[in-house]
């Protein structure tokens, strides 16, 4: 028994060694960051400010990646045009599901100057203009509503901060109502804040 487990184990060890070199440092980095993580960090906190704004960039971009590559973008989209508008028309709040943040949002026009609306802004950049945007689809209003709605795709990102604007025009001057603000921690959507902002200008 004992001489077949030593078998295996130096099977093991040589197909390790037929990997090429540069593989077998990328998997000892990836045995370091899992198994050690207060040794990585002292390894990141070796880091310059570029690097490790590089390192957050390339980071965020994996995740990207795998929110495309694991889940049915059209029927998340599909559903969310279905279940993420209330009653009055408007957006719910923003949801995970899978590996991906879903944010509706949309306009209703009550008149050329009037209208109602309500859109998510990401670190302070709204969403249609966000790089953390992996899509976003627009449909018109159904029914006798005149207005468009949208659904925003978004990487589930730890520390991403979005805020839901509700707002409103008349007479053509636009004003913020609501703000509710989200931060995604530990993978989750987690509600931070709800503010009335009253008569302050929409940006």
């Amino acid at each position: 028994m004992d001489d077949a487990v030593s078998e295996v184990d130096s099977g093991a060890a040589a197909d390790e060694t037929k990997e090429p070199a540069s593989q077998r440092r990328v998997n000892a980095a990836a045995r370091l960051l899992v198994d050690q993580p207060s040794d990585a960090v002292r390894v990141f906190e070796r880091c310059t400010e570029d690097e490790l704004a590089s390192l957050g960039e390339a980071i965020k971009q994996i995740q990207r990646l795998r929110a495309l590559a694991r889940g049915d973008l059209d029927e998340i989209i599909d559903a969310a045009f279905e279940n993420g508008f209330g009653d009055d028309d408007l957006s719910v709040m923003p949801w995970r599901q899978a590996n991906v943040i879903v944010c509706p949002g949309g306009i209703i026009n009550k008149s050329r100057n009037s209208h109602r609306c309500r859109f998510v802004s990401v670190d302070g950049t709204w969403i249609w203009d966000s790089i953390e945007l992996i899509r976003e689809d627009k449909r018109d209003s159904p029914g006798p509503v005149d207005g468009f709605r949208a659904v925003g795709l978004l990487p589930v990102v730890n520390g991403l901060t979005l805020d839901v604007v509700s707002g409103r025009a008349r007479s053509g001057q636009h004003s913020v109502d609501r703000v509710v603000s989200f931060v995604v921690q530990r993978g989750e959507l987690v509600e931070v804040s709800q503010r009335n902002v009253g008569a302050a200008g929409m940006k």
